[in-house]
């Protein structure tokens, strides 16, 4: 019979082989194969019945409910009888599952969990990253909601949609005075998040590209070429840097009438002129001068 328990942490000695799997395995959002326990709720610890190697452990909640879960014998369990824990917080020793996190404590705590365990990796190794680099990757996986109840919106419960989309349609119905669209948070893996992009064309240049392009034909999608990829593939300025006037400009004459684009073509066509002939009178004077 175990009298006390007292745990000790193995020094962690991986080398960068053994890191990078680790980090591959939190970008795409895999659950680890060990993976520890979180408390599904703030409440009380307690030890019910043992059942088939297995120890009863038991959170209860202020309202009286009772949370259980079965843990293998094996297993390092880090509360006591009596201790009480709050929602998300580890209650078994291994690496917590991403989507358990999502859930229990929400899309920040989850972004810091990720870069936190990116950085020990590569801490280990001696390497330094700001945690931007890592960040901007994070928000990526982290883009797209889950539509729970579609309320006065055009979604269809159970759709996947862009984070940004979505709280722009929440607050233009809220102006209006209609009841916005509910929704979960979502956490995609850089694979997965990379084709669920709005652009076919951005999702053909990176895998699965028969089925990207065979269902945009399908559907009769149309790409609006917004993002960056798409539009290096097609030739065009990327929006972004210098580029953002090109496309501003571009926006600006799409929504002009055919009588405004013509006299803006005129007048184009007329500076040219002027400057072509003021080029020449130049030319003349120079070569009268050298006459």
């Amino acid at each position: 019979e175990v009298l006390a328990r007292i745990p000790i942490e193995g020094q962690k000695t991986r080398d960068i082989t053994g890191g990078l799997p680790r980090v591959a395995e939190l970008f795409e959002a895999r659950s680890p194969k060990d993976k520890g326990v979180l408390a599904e709720s703030t409440g009380t610890i307690s030890f019910g019945k043992e059942t088939k190697g297995k120890v009863r452990l038991q959170i209860t909640d202020p309202e009286g409910k009772v949370w259980e879960e079965l843990v293998p014998k094996e297993k390092n369990i880090l509360v006591h009888e009596g201790q009480v824990v709050n929602k998300g917080e580890s209650v078994v020793d291994g690496p917590a599952d991403p989507q358990d996190i999502l859930r229990l404590l929400g899309s920040e705590e989850l972004a810091r969990y990720i870069v936190d365990e990116v950085q020990d990796v590569y801490r280990l190794q001696g390497v330094k990253i700001n945690d931007k680099h890592i960040e901007v990757i994070v928000r990526q996986m982290l883009r797209r909601v889950v539509v729970e109840a579609a309320g006065d919106s055009s979604y269809i419960n159970g759709e996947q949609v862009e984070r940004s989309e979505m709280l722009n349609t929440n607050d233009a119905l809220r102006a209006e005075g209609k009841i916005p669209a509910t929704y979960t948070n979502l956490l995609l893996g850089i694979t997965k998040a990379s084709l669920s992009t709005d652009s076919f064309i951005s999702a053909a240049s990176f895998q699965e590209t028969t089925r990207v392009l065979t269902e945009a034909a399908i559907m009769g999608k149309r790409d609006e070429l917004r993002g960056l990829k798409e539009n290096v593939i097609v030739g065009r300025l990327i929006p972004a840097g210098t580029g953002m006037a090109y496309h501003e400009a571009r926006k600006v004459r799409e929504q002009m009438d055919d009588a405004e684009r013509r006299a803006i073509a005129d007048a184009e066509a007329a500076e040219l002129a002027g400057e072509s002939d003021t080029a020449t009178a130049g030319d003349i004077s120079e070569s009268g001068l050298n006459d």
